[in-house]
């Protein structure tokens, strides 16, 4: 590598008591320094520890030159010659010095080249021109750089402490010549000393046998709350050939511990809600570093804390949960305190379960809800949803069914309640039998209409021979209601019997069927409701006008009687005045044809 040649500011060859100065000292010491050797006109040579240094002969070379010669000087001023070299017979000869022992070469033109450069280098060395008749000398100037290992920050604190003034580290730098300087940084920012807060100490070790200088700073230092994750490095400032330079250490942080100043409780829970049969956990938390690691927990009811880790949990929690819980540091310096709503949902359903009832009977039915906030209710029957709840003053056949009660809390996921009614409706069979004449006038429809629960069974037979029909067909079962039909062609007049028969009772119902010869009444087989209404609205007309007719009546009899008794007294008038008895008589006669 070449040597770099160059006017540079210095620190002095020799060891000055400077050394031991602060970086500040140094540097005045080196612009001094510096300052005399360009007064003095001296040629320096910057040359790198462990390279090779080459110091040309700055002088003219003289006529009748004899030989060249390199020598340096003591502390003390005395010299030490270590190359020569004969211009005439072209030898070199070396001095037999221990230092420069085949370290040294000289060539043509004097230019002495010093291998593996060392500390030890940095010296006043002069080249040496000798004629017969003069010796000219030109000085030469060595100064030798090393530049120094990163630094490392050792012995570090396992933990820092607020409060507490503590030994952080010890920032190491080895092999510096010159020797640095270390400054420490916290987040970038220099750390000035600050008593019993922020305490540095430099020490510098030289290696005699290589002259080179390690430099030890330990730190000790007062964190607060603040430190936590801060970053602390530092940097040794040093000298090269080119000037000024720094190297930075690794950062490093540290764990700071500090007291809790705040504690708070949480409840953890997969829902914002809380409902019974929910697991509830409480954690209890401090901000201290480290965190503290058991609590005190205050449930409600109990006056005394139970003791836990920073955990507690409740499972399978109940309405009498509801209330204030607290936590608190072992030495109950700090609490916090958290309320838990637990809701909670009741259904009663009266009758609930399987309930017969037979047709034609009231049946009572509720629904009551008990829960924490506002629920909503529905009924549902047979997998439809009622407008209405159900409500049975006489029951009937199309009443019967599945029944569910359902509620919700709509805020609370998940709280949901059911309750089922199965409602059956029974009754005992009734029959009303129907007959008409088929269009083609070649037989005739005898129906059979039968209502109850269970389904009655269902048998006709023909009155005299006792013979069943076993030809019908049925109508589908529909609330309790379904028809039998049967077509026949009677050659002379019969009489049918429908028979209905359940669990309950045995319905038997007659109809006589003339032969088919003779048209019968035709009558519809199902009457649906609109027709029934009308029906039922010509019976009230025809009611209403009897009715009418009646009170007419009744308003003409009494008028006539009034009319009647009028006449009577007037009879009786003119038998006074004219004293016919016959004529009385027949007046009386006529009176009484009259009443008759």
């Amino acid at each position: 590598m070449p040597v770099k040649k160059d006017w540079v500011f210095l620190q002095p060859v020799l060891h000055h008591p400077a050394s031991h100065c602060s970086l500040q000292e140094h540097i005045h010491y080196f612009l001094f320094f510096s300052v005399s050797l360009l007064a003095l006109g001296l040629y320096t040579v910057n040359a790198i520890y462990g390279d090779t240094i080459t110091m040309p002969c700055r002088l003219e070379v003289p006529d009748g030159l004899m030989f060249g010669k390199w020598k340096y000087e003591m502390p003390n001023g005395s010299p030490v010659f270590i190359a020569f070299r004969s211009s005439t017979k072209k030898n070199v000869q070396y001095d037999d010095v221990p230092d420069y022992k085949d370290r040294l070469s000289l060539s043509e033109n004097y230019t002495l080249s010093i291998k593996n450069a060392r500390i030890s280098d940095e010296k006043r060395f002069v080249c040496m021109l000798v004629t017969e008749d003069d010796v000219s000398e030109e000085p030469t100037i060595v100064k030798v750089f090393k530049q120094p290992s990163q630094p490392e920050i050792l012995h570090q604190a396992d933990f820092l402490e607020t409060e507490k003034l503590k030994m952080l580290g010890e920032c190491v730098v080895r092999d510096s010549y010159p020797e640095g300087s270390v400054t420490w940084y916290k987040n970038g920012r220099v750390l000035q000393p600050v008593e019993e807060v922020v305490v540095i100490n430099l020490r510098k070790v030289e290696n005699r046998s290589t002259g080179l200088f390690t430099m030890m700073s330990s730190l000790q230092y007062m964190p607060t709350k603040e430190d936590a994750n801060a970053k602390f490095t530092c940097i040794v400032t040093y000298y090269g050939p080119s000037g000024q330079k720094t190297i930075q250490s690794e950062p490093v942080v540290f764990d700071v511990h500090y007291p809790t100043e705040k504690v708070t409780i949480r409840v953890l829970s997969q829902s914002s809600t809380i409902k019974e049969g929910d697991n509830v956990t409480l954690k209890c938390s401090g901000n201290g570093n480290p965190p503290p690691q058991e609590f005190l927990f205050y449930i409600p009811g109990e006056t005394e804390g139970i003791r836990s880790s920073d955990t507690y949990v409740m499972t399978d929690v109940r309405r009498n949960a509801t209330g204030e819980y607290k936590c608190s540091l072992i030495d109950k310096s700090m609490m916090d305190a958290t309320t838990i709503t637990v809701h909670y949902l009741d259904l009663q359903l009266t009758p609930s379960g399987e309930v017969t009832k037979q047709i034609g009977e009231a049946l009572p039915v509720s629904c009551t809800i008990s829960s924490s906030r506002n629920a909503t209710v529905f009924w549902i029957k047979d997998n439809t949803r009622m407008k209405t709840s159900p409500s049975f003053s006489s029951l009937q056949y199309q009443d019967a069914g599945n029944y569910i009660c359902e509620t919700t809390l709509q805020e609370v996921e998940g709280l949901k309640k059911r309750k089922t009614l199965k409602l059956i409706v029974e009754g005992k069979p009734q029959i009303k039998m129907t007959k008409k004449t088929n269009t083609n006038k070649m037989s005739k429809t005898i129906v059979c209409h039968v209502e109850g629960f269970p389904k009655p069974a269902v048998q006709w037979t023909v009155t005299g021979s006792g013979s069943l029909i076993n030809k019908t067909e049925e109508t589908k079962y529909v609330n309790g209601k379904f028809s039998s039909k049967i077509i026949i062609a009677p050659e002379e007049n019969v009489t049918l019997t429908c028979i209905a028969e359940n669990q309950l009772e045995r319905t038997v119902t007659s109809l006589n069927v003339s032969a088919i010869s003779i048209p019968e009444y035709d009558e519809p087989e199902d009457r649906n409701d609109d027709n029934s209404e009308k029906v039922n609205d010509q019976a009230k007309l025809i009611v209403g006008i009897v009715v009418g007719l009646l009170l007419v009546a009744l308003v003409a009899g009494v008028v006539y009687w009034l009319y009647v008794k009028k006449s009577k007294t007037a009879s009786k008038h003119v038998d006074k005045d004219l004293g016919n008895i016959e004529e009385n008589k027949k007046l009386e006669e006529n009176n009484h044809k009259s009443e008759t």
